[in-house]
């Protein structure tokens, strides 16, 4: 396949992806996270690799333009490697979690392709992670690329990206970011425009 062939290939799954993702999960989603925030909550936002990068991204974006408290154990290099080194990747997260003291006031966020899978192996500290939100009673809400990991059999809410197989973790990957700006800016959560949507924004350069 030549380049353009490629490119072409690709936005047409963009499109496609983008029309079956059922856009009542997202009303549910955004609307369960504004619960949280009403009822004094806590967003705490998980993934790793690209994940990790959303998660720090979103984390700016639900604090700053929600006013929901929210924060990321990837955004704490030190905390996270001392937790890895000295007591493994697989608890890292679920440790992180308790040592913040989750509770049911609380939620968690999930950046996965995978969502989590203890029987496959992959991306166990996440699994633990959601299982202990579960414990908790908190929350769960995710964007990730299988319907049989931990994160969609035990979300309350979860959207499932509908992508091709082989070209999984970039459309994944970038729905992540499409879905959860989506989030920050749906009426339910944003209490402020961004930057360049806010009053003025025209005259910027």
């Amino acid at each position: 396949m030549t380049a353009p062939g490629f490119a072409a290939t690709f936005l047409s799954e963009v499109v496609a992806i983008a029309t079956r993702i059922d856009p009542e999960q997202l009303e549910r989603m955004a609307d369960g996270i504004a619960e949280v925030r009403d009822r004094g909550g806590r967003l705490f936002v998980l993934g790793v690799g690209g994940g990790a990068a959303h998660a720090s991204h979103a984390v700016n974006d639900f604090r700053k333009l929600c006013g929901i408290e929210t924060y990321a154990p990837t955004d704490n290099v030190a905390e996270l490697t001392a937790r890895v080194n000295d007591e493994g990747w697989d608890t890292s997260f679920e440790a992180w979690l308790r040592g913040s003291r989750l509770s049911s006031r609380d939620a968690v966020l999930v950046f996965s392709v995978g969502g989590g899978s203890r029987v496959r192996n992959l991306s166990v500290n996440l699994a633990r992670a959601v299982e202990a939100a579960r414990e908790a009673g908190a929350s769960i809400y995710g964007i990730v690329g299988k319907a049989d990991g931990v994160t969609a059999q035990l979300a309350d809410v979860c959207v499932v990206v509908p992508a091709p197989p082989e070209r999984i973790t970039p459309h994944v990957e970038s729905f992540q970011a499409v879905l959860w700006h989506l989030l920050v800016s749906h009426p339910a959560l944003a209490l402020q425009p961004g930057t360049w949507e806010g009053p003025g924004a025209g005259d910027r350069r």
